[in-house]
């Protein structure tokens, strides 16, 4: 028999537990066919001699923002500043390239980093020569506006609005700082969008070649086609468009965002839905790309202070955050989606947000029961002991984000205190209770590379360099594991991908070592080599094969 690709001489963790280990693989349309022996008498149109190189699954992203990630590679750059003037400089030479009326994008901006400051509003109106200027905060949870955004979106300094799940943030004086929070964003973001699909394409293009060099074969896009986080009403179809034109390197699975979704009439008889029109749900696709769970905000970030919180944040008496929307109107839509047969993705990052979430999936559990792609609750950034059973219980993954530890850990746990810390990014504590452990990066929020985040899970040291909840930390191989299987289960597609096996997808990545086989401070620096995603090659350093 003649197959696609054999690769000989490598050194294959399969992720199985049946046959963990081989030197040699066969692919035939897309799929492992043959490992070892299997493959004696077999010729193959392509033969790798992978020279030693560690083999392993593809890594699997299953919870980051790839449209968005894409237009920040587009968009001016502000992850690198060290300083409010280093800000107004990068403004000033975007301005000096974007033409007079037009607006000045920039994206990366952390506040925590500079120490939970903002740009003046003024300065920024000097730096843009008065252009309409928005900066996307890398949280995704707020943004800011100069003098002439702010007077675009309709934000008069002498009459602020109050939001719902929004707020103006104001300075001592009642003037509006330029910075929105949550759904303020949308003042803005209303002119701004909707994107030309185009310029999506281009975005997935960007996004997706960039995921393939580090290894990356399947991610999932945590929230398109609406709400503040979405680019255009059509971004479903920029993404058919894209796989089409063979701009994707990676498979694809999409949540459409909660607002994107519509009530479908139906016969009396039947529960209330919600859902596109003609019917589409949750698994729609194929295994390049697929519609995931439908994506709902509950609360925002800790980093802005906006997730809700049961008790007060430190330091700021009788506050603690609130949620996006009434939750009656939430909770309504969840169960209409669920009896749709959308399978629920509840982002919840405070601990009252993610008492919420588990309720509003339990109710939809008894009422539908459990979907084949699973539920989930993205972030859940502070989880009580008592929360972490009910998780158990229902068999609710809760979405991680290990680089979010030494990106911003103590800008987590500044604002929640030491205790509520100790129950922040749990990873060790969901293996222990029987819960499926995934990787995520919310990229572009941190840093996506899975490696980083491999070498975060086992580590979990902060930004200063400081224990975050070592009791949390888990093995090498229990981070690998979660960056290949955990994460196809929490997926849903565990039958198709996340091993090395006779009949799995023939996803994989080529690294000079094995995780396991070097100091863990240097998981994140080991070698990319080579990506495949169905055996055909999305990155390759010339010298492999």
């Amino acid at each position: 028999m003649i197959v696609d690709l054999i690769v000989r001489n490598a050194r294959i963790d399969t992720r199985d537990a049946e046959r963990p280990e081989a030197s040699a693989l066969a692919v035939l349309d897309g799929r492992v066919v043959a490992l070892d022996e299997q493959l004696d008498g077999l010729e193959a149109r392509e033969t790798i001699d992978a020279g030693g190189l560690a083999l392993l699954p593809g890594f699997n992203d299953v919870h980051a923002h790839s449209v968005w990630f894409g237009t920040t590679l587009m968009d001016a750059d502000l992850s690198a500043v060290t300083s409010l003037d280093d800000i107004y400089r990068v403004i000033e030479a975007q301005a000096q390239t974007t033409e007079a009326g037009a607006w000045v994008v920039a994206a990366g901006y952390n506040p925590v980093l500079l120490g939970s400051t903002h740009p003046d509003r003024d300065r920024l109106d000097a730096a843009s020569g008065g252009r309409p200027v928005w900066i996307k905060h890398a949280s995704g949870h707020s943004g800011q506006a100069s003098t002439a955004g702010l007077a675009l979106a309709g934000v008069d300094d002498r009459d602020v609005p109050a939001l719902e799940g929004g707020v103006i943030r104001v300075d001592d004086a009642g003037r509006p700082t330029g910075v929105l929070e949550e759904r303020a964003m949308t003042l803005v973001q209303d002119i701004l969008l909707p994107y030309p699909l185009a310029t999506i394409e281009r975005a997935l293009a960007l996004a997706t070649e960039h995921y393939a060099r580090e290894g990356l074969t399947s991610v999932t896009d945590a929230g398109v086609a609406g709400g503040w986080i979405g680019h255009a009403p059509a971004e479903l179809a920029a993404y058919q468009s894209a796989r089409d034109a063979g701009l994707l390197r990676t498979r694809m699975q999409v949540m459409p965002v909660m607002d994107a979704l519509q009530a479908i009439p139906g016969h009396a008889d039947e529960a209330a839905r919600r859902g596109f029109g003609a019917g589409m749900r949750t698994g729609w696709g194929d295994d390049w790309l697929q519609l995931g769970p439908v994506k709902v905000f509950t609360d925002g970030s800790i980093l802005g202070r906006t997730a809700q919180m049961r008790e007060d944040y430190e330091g700021c008496p009788g506050y603690h955050g609130y949620l996006q929307d009434d939750p009656e109107i939430m909770r309504t839509r969840v169960l209409e989606a669920a009896a749709a047969g959308w399978s629920l993705a509840l982002h919840a990052v405070g601990d009252a947000a993610l008492d919420f979430a588990l309720d509003a999936i339990e109710e939809a559990i008894r009422a539908n029961g459990t979907p084949s792609v699973p539920n989930r609750v993205e972030h859940g950034m502070v989880v009580r002991p008592d929360q972490l059973e009910r998780l158990a219980a229902l068999q609710v993954a809760c979405v991680v984000q290990p680089s979010f530890i030494p990106s911003f850990g103590e800008g987590i746990r500044g604002p929640v205190g030491q205790q509520r810390g100790e129950w922040s990014i749990r990873a060790r504590s969901q293996l222990d209770a029987g819960l499926p452990l995934a990787f995520s990066s919310d990229r572009p929020v941190a840093p996506g590379a899975p490696l980083l985040g491999i070498q975060s899970f086992v580590e979990r040291r902060s930004e200063e360099g400081l224990d975050y909840g070592a009791h949390e930390r888990i093995s090498v191989d229990e981070a690998v594991h979660a960056a290949t299987v955990g994460s196809s289960e929490v997926t849903g597609q565990q039958a198709r991908k996340g091993r090395l096996a006779p009949g799995q997808l023939a996803d994989m990545v080529l690294l000079d070592a094995h995780p396991r086989e070097v100091a863990v401070s240097d998981i994140h620096a080991i070698p990319v080599r080579a990506t495949l995603a169905g055996g055909a090659f999305t990155h390759r350093d010339a010298d492999v094969g």
